[in-house]
């Protein structure tokens, strides 16, 4: 494999209750982007499906019981310090369960479209949840 080609494969989870999606600030001592607002989000690991990978992650930061999406509604090109990676980007609708924060996240909101924007929140990643927004997951 060249250089070219070796890339992390991330998987990060949108996920709606009702109006309202939900924002994790990672954690300060986080060694990539820490304080960012996100989604739930995490690595693939090797001979992993990403969808699985979604809900390992889904489970492993939140504790939330989620109906996720068969297929990404996007997909990007980004970098983790300075390293190229590839986001996939699921939806999930909430079905039960109350917030259960890892060590790898400092605090969580649900929050509005606007609100997720506000809190600055990855734009590829607030243009993802806008698509989103409106549709069932697939």
């Amino acid at each position: 494999m060249t250089d070219e080609a070796q890339q992390w494969v991330a998987v990060t989870v949108l996920v709606f209750r009702g109006d309202r999606l939900l924002a994790m600030q990672r954690s300060s001592c986080a060694e990539a982007a820490p304080g960012l607002w996100e989604a739930i989000s995490g690595r693939v690991r090797a001979g992993e499906d990403p969808r699985a990978a979604a809900q390992r992650e889904l489970a492993e930061e939140s504790g939330l019981t989620v109906d996720v999406g068969v297929q990404p509604i996007d997909a990007y090109a980004a970098s983790r310090n300075g390293e190229p990676m590839v986001v996939l980007v699921y939806v999930g609708r909430f079905t039960e369960g109350e917030v259960a924060l890892s060590d790898e996240h400092d605090a969580y909101r649900w929050c509005t479209l606007a609100e997720f924007k506000a809190l600055g929140a990855p734009p590829r990643l607030v243009k993802a949840a806008a698509l989103a927004w409106p549709q069932p997951i697939a």
